[in-house]
């Protein structure tokens, strides 16, 4: 399969939200396993974002007066469309980022099961509720969620159709409007994605994209949307947390992870090595969930290593638009060099390289080899610092004890992956782990795929979560109504007011015998 044409570039780009995109400044997109020029982007400024919300909020006032059912009915559309267009997405997918097919299809399906998520479950969520008033049979209280208005949202590159428009789905969903802006090495991944919404009935208006630098477009959406999400790194969050904060805006953001990996001595090895390929390489290590370190018991660390540096060496690696390689390339230059950086220090400093460590430009210019690490000490870089790419480091473990602490011995706390000789152990080590998702028996998927349940991550890793009635729910304000009914607040008329002081606490006390109260 090629690369999307040209034809294809041109009607995507047409969708950007800049008056008069023709004649802006534009910013060449390549082809990551080549280097080729693909297409180029209109560059967005900060009246471009600006105008965006403005039109956005319009929109939003209409969107809003419809019920969640018929929010539902788009989504619903929009996931029998994604399905039926998955080849032509994971060809987006493929081009701007360099991942493979497999990596690729991972984004299709979770746009696909968040968008039937949100879908089928959206209105019971944002259905009004009744809850206990203060006085029984006199206070009639009902909870409302009333949408944010205008949804900001900065996406990253390394999944950029699900981390664009899954979030926006939610958002949506809930009322709102959103106003996105992609990472500029991906924009025509949104687009791609973003093109479907429309065609499912969803107004133009009410979903605008707008490409452009995070400093220039990204601080503007900062600066006039009611709510931001945000995927990236825990430097640029934490700076996006300080605008927001000084807004007095809600945020929400999934930032970097260092993720363990804990093999005890009763787990089969075999399969633990199978997964950990999953687990460690799916789209290149270039994944905010994907495991970097690996604790394994003593007794089995020298076993384990020869285990998973063999299936490691048997990685297929490669470019193409097809099912078969099981690792892509990176995206670009900085991240070749981070990884190249990383193995070089841990190796000069005494670490051991036991499978992978070299670039493979015979491949791509932006290829590097799946690589495992032994010895690797506090001294070195990665041994802390996020890598982001395809290097894992193996630390044998005195035992589970010490895995745990090993594992919760960082400012991060995204994903983790436990592997024992029973599930139940496998899951009374994972409550004990600082982390907002854990997978027994699997690396990052089970997790992820379970839209039902909150995503995200304690510390360093983030504020918020995506999925579940969490993921919903946090774009909209709850409202509180209180009808009193047959008498106020000062008591009948007929009963004198000190009659009425004394017969309150009365009531209080009582009300502590009644269920739920």
């Amino acid at each position: 399969m090629p690369a999307p044409t040209k034809e294809t570039f041109a009607r995507l780009a047409k969708l950007v939200a800049i008056d008069a995109a023709d004649q802006r400044p534009t910013r060449d997109i390549a082809e990551v396993f080549t280097g080729r020029t693909l297409a180029t982007i209109p560059v967005g400024t900060a009246d471009d974002a600006r105008a965006a919300v403005e039109r956005a909020r319009v929109a939003q006032r209409l969107w809003a007066r419809r019920s969640p059912t018929q929010r539902a009915e788009v989504f619903f559309r929009y996931h029998d469309m994604v399905l039926a267009h998955r080849d032509a997405l994971m060809d987006m997918a493929q081009a701007e980022t360099g991942k493979s097919r497999a990596s690729a299809l991972e984004e299709v399906l979770d746009i696909a099961m968040t968008a039937r998520y949100y879908a089928r479950t959206g209105p019971k969520t944002l259905k009004s509720r009744r809850v206990p008033g203060m006085i029984p049979g006199a206070t009639k209280t009902q909870v409302h969620y009333q949408p944010k208005g205008a949804v900001g949202v900065i996406s990253p590159w390394n999944y950029p159709m699900t981390l664009a428009v899954s979030d926006a789905v939610a958002a949506l969903m809930a009322g709102n409007a959103v106003v996105l802006k992609p990472d500029s090495q991906t924009p025509y991944c949104a687009l791609a994605c973003v093109e479907l919404l429309y065609r499912a009935g969803l107004p133009r208006d009410l979903f605008a994209v707008v490409p452009g630098p995070g400093s220039v477009v990204g601080t503007e959406l900062v600066e006039t949307t009611d709510y931001l999400m945000f995927t990236g790194s825990t430097a640029t969050g934490k700076h996006l947390a300080e605008q927001a904060g000084r807004r007095l805006i809600g945020y929400s953001a999934e930032l970097g992870g260092k993720n363990p990996m804990i093999v005890t001595a009763g787990a089969d090895l075999g399969r633990v090595a199978e997964a950990a390929t999953r687990a460690c390489f799916s789209n290149s290590g270039q994944l905010c969930i994907s495991v970097e370190r690996i604790y394994v018991e003593q007794a089995v660390a020298d076993e384990f290593t020869r285990v998973l540096a063999k299936r490691v060496q048997a990685m297929t690696l490669g470019a193409g638009y097809a099912f078969g390689t099981e690792m892509g390339s990176m995206i670009s230059k900085s991240q070749l060099e981070t990884v190249t950086h990383h193995v070089e220090d841990a190796v000069g400093k005494g670490a051991t390289v036991v499978a992978g460590g070299n670039a493979r430009p015979d491949l791509g210019p932006l290829f590097f080899e799946p690589t495992l690490l032994t010895g690797v000490t506090a001294e070195m870089e990665c041994a802390a610092g996020e890598t982001f790419g395809p290097l894992v480091s193996i630390y044998p473990v005195t035992d589970v004890e010490d895995a745990i602490a090993r594992a919760n011995n960082t400012e991060y706390g995204l994903n983790a992956s436990v592997w024992a000789g029973s599930a139940a152990e496998g899951e009374a080590i994972a409550q004990r782990l600082r982390a907002g998702t854990v997978n027994v028996n699997e690396g990052y998927a089970p997790a992820w795929g379970s839209t039902a349940a909150p995503m995200g991550g304690m510390g360093d890793s983030g504020v918020g979560r995506r999925h579940g009635a969490d993921g919903l729910l946090k774009y909209t304000e709850p409202q509180t109504v209180a009808t009193q009914r047959v008498t106020g607040m000062a008591g009948p008329a007929w009963m004198p007011p000190k009659v009425w002081a004394k017969t309150l606490p009365v009531a209080i006390k009582a009300l502590s015998y009644v269920p739920g109260r």
